[in-house]
């Protein structure tokens, strides 16, 4: 049966009563917060603002990472844990698996809201203003697989807004750059999710449940490849609009290289290794900001 719940390691070694939570949260799955968080890194690096200021916002955005992204996913588990009990992946999940009850989540929820704020509040008031709006995308993305063939893009406005927050936060101001680094970030997210939702695409068809994995099926290739080259694209624009130096253009051929990768190797058919393509998108977004650093030298 394919699952990506892990409950050994680490955290089995943690208290029992944890256990729940902390799958809720996805603490056992670091990668989801490692994709939110990166964009904002993006965002920060691509302002060029002090190096304290600069080592401060990374800090804050990798706490209010792993916050919002646990919040995310126990607004999606409540949402979604009628579908959850119909997909093999996901049947374990604890609020589909009744380990944990809604109430529990609910108060969850509240503590790491609480900590996403104590986050917000340390940044500038524009960069508070965007991240109290980007609850609204936190909690109308699980709705999006009922309405739309189209959910991998909503998932890509909502954890590709860490790029604007980031560069809000460093900049105090929005822009072009700010625009083409946050389309850059839907791309990408859109690409990468598309070949995240390919591991439950019959269960969901038996759900209901729709998909751009559904949607483009076989041809799911060349869409990904669109994906990812404009992506690149809008990348290489946000980096003029921003001023960045010359190095920034061809570092961008490491994760451009990293992306035509996962075309290349991408199995639709192929539960695990599709995600271990997903997985291998942090890979991608350090290198974006290398090449990002790599401009300003």
């Amino acid at each position: 049966m394919h699952t990506d719940i892990v409950a050994t390691g680490w955290v089995a070694r943690l208290p029992r009563t944890w256990l729940p939570y902390l799958i809720l949260a996805r603490v056992d799955r670091p990668i989801g917060t490692w994709l939110l968080f990166l964009p904002g890194l993006w965002g920060i690096l691509l302002v060029r603002a002090p190096v304290s200021e600069t080592i401060r916002l990374v800090a804050l955005f990798a706490v209010g990472s792993l916050a919002m992204r646990a919040a995310g996913c126990v607004v999606n588990d409540l949402w979604d844990r009628d579908i959850d009990r119909k997909v093999v992946r996901t049947a374990g999940r604890p609020l589909a698996s009744g380990a944990l009850r809604p109430r529990h989540a609910l108060v969850f929820l509240a503590i790491l809201l609480l900590a996403g704020l104590a986050v917000l509040l340390q940044l500038n008031r524009l960069s508070q203003a965007l991240g109290v709006a980007s609850l609204l995308l936190v909690g109308l993305y699980p709705l999006a697989k009922r309405v739309t063939w189209w959910p991998q893009l909503m998932m890509g406005f909502t954890f590709g807004f860490g790029a604007p927050l980031g560069y809000a936060a460093a900049a105090g101001r929005l822009d072009a750059a700010w625009v083409a680094l946050y389309a850059a970030a839907i791309l990408w997210d859109l690409g990468f999710d598309t070949i995240y939702a390919h591991q439950d695409r019959e269960d969901d068809a038996l759900a209901g449940v729709h998909s751009t994995a559904r949607l483009f099926g076989e041809h799911t290739r060349p869409f990904l490849a669109g994906c990812y080259a404009a992506s690149m694209a809008v990348l290489v624009l946000a980096g003029w609009l921003s001023g960045i130096g010359a190095w920034f253009y061809p570092a961008l051929i490491l994760p451009a290289g990293l992306l035509a990768r996962q075309v290349i190797a991408l199995d639709i058919d192929d539960p695990a290794g599709c995600l271990r393509l997903f997985r291998a998108n942090r890979e991608v977004g350090l290198a974006v900001g290398l090449a990002i650093l790599a401009g300003w030298l």
